[in-house]
């Protein structure tokens, strides 16, 4: 069975299910969570907002609620898909990078924050937000908030800082591998946890063998499709992006390049 595929992200989630998992949007963790054993689905809408649309149907069908994070760029800030997928009761939220696009300007990212979210507003009562890792900028989004509280916006959740990771496993797909840390930039949090896993398969098998952790937070970003060029094609780009990644984490040139890189994709 491909990985990161549609059919394979629907096996992972009747997985879940058949085990008695509650499956939840973000905003329902908040609030508080009435069940053992959950399962927080977010979505990171960083690009290719078709493949976020069909996952949400995907969820829609087996009867549970995601939270989908949008960016403010072209390649996510698609008004018709965000609109359906609210409609299909899912949670739409800002995917936020304010402070790096204002390169550290605190003021005029507080000015941008303020009318992205009341855009978003436009489409959905949104009430939680999550930072976007913006790696090549030397500024983290996360600081944003050491000047200001959630509550000021009228927020009551960004997973990055309202999760308690070390009750809730942190799985996510960043560089096309649930075990894919070590491409990370800023997606990486402090838990207790000490479990990995490399494919959707073995994800599968360990929540089927019941020994999966009880409560887990699943990043899935859009990059999952049932079109074979589309797949192929995410696979080589992702290979490339991840290891130039990684080198540009230790080699300065390398660094340079990668921004330049990454600069011209989201202005393209």
């Amino acid at each position: 069975m491909r990985d990161f595929t549609l059919k394979t992200y629907k096996h992972l989630l009747q997985s879940f299910l058949s085990r008695n998992y509650k499956l939840i949007n973000y905003s329902a963790y908040c609030k508080g969570v009435d069940a053992d054993k959950f399962l927080i689905l977010r979505h990171d809408v960083d690009e290719i907002a078709g493949n976020a649309l069909k996952m949400a149907k995907l969820e829609h069908e087996l009867g549970v609620s995601a939270t989908y994070y949008f960016r403010i760029v072209q390649q996510s800030n698609k008004p018709e898909i965000i609109r359906k997928i609210a409609s299909l009761g899912h949670e739409i939220g800002y995917h936020y990078e304010d402070l790096a696009l204002a390169k550290g300007d605190l003021q005029f990212a507080k000015q941008t924050f303020e009318e992205n979210l009341a855009y978003f507003r436009t489409f959905y009562p949104v009430k939680t937000v999550c930072m976007h890792g913006s790696s090549t900028s030397k500024y983290d989004n996360r600081e944003f908030w050491k000047n200001f509280e959630l509550k000021d916006f009228g927020l009551i959740g960004e997973p990055y800082l309202t999760t308690n990771f070390n009750e809730v496993y942190y799985l996510t797909d960043t560089g096309y591998a649930w075990d894919g840390g070590k491409f990370a930039v800023r997606d990486m949090v402090e838990n207790s946890f000490d479990v990995t896993y490399h494919s959707s398969d073995d994800i599968i098998k360990v929540v089927e063998a019941g020994t999966f952790p009880d409560k887990c937070l699943m990043l899935a970003h859009t990059l999952w499709t049932d079109g074979y060029f589309q797949w192929t094609m995410l696979h080589i780009r992702e290979f490339l992006r991840n290891n130039l990644k990684y080198v540009a984490q230790r080699n300065k040139l390398a660094k340079t390049i990668y921004s330049k890189l990454v600069k011209a994709y989201w202005k393209s």
